[in-house]
């Protein structure tokens, strides 16, 4: 029998089912711990629990036919979602005599995009 030498004897062959490297296992979230004679140990917080709302009764179904005719409103923009939530209660602050442009994070603004999951800027940022 000949010898295997060179990528096929490193376990970078690849068939129909998979790289050597492959397991099924993996990319599943652990539940537990295993413990130094390997046993799993399942610890009840790391379980996910499902909240599910009662549904009875409800009228809509959670799919949506790609049939559905279009929707008649087109997509907000920022400038109409601005003037329509925030301008009335800047407009509001400034009648009362209540704004102070110091404190912006009460209207929604955002001074920086730390500690965000999605940053705007500078990468994100849609020019």
């Amino acid at each position: 029998p000949a010898v295997l030498w060179g990528a096929a004897r490193q376990g970078f062959t690849r068939t129909k089912r998979g790289p050597r490297s492959y397991n099924k296992g993996r990319g599943a979230k652990k539940l537990g711990m295993l413990t130094a004679s390997k046993k799993f140990i399942l610890i009840k917080e790391m379980v996910p629990e499902f909240i599910v709302p009662n549904l009875e009764g409800f009228k809509l179904k959670p799919y949506v036919s790609y049939r559905a005719p279009e929707g008649s409103e087109p997509p907000m923009t920022a400038q109409q979602l601005f003037t329509e939530v925030v301008a009335p209660r800047i407009k509001k602050d400034v009648k009362e005599g209540t704004f102070d442009p110091n404190n912006l994070e009460k209207y929604g603004f955002e001074p920086t995009q730390e500690g965000k999951l999605f940053q705007l800027f500078p990468k994100n940022y849609v020019r």
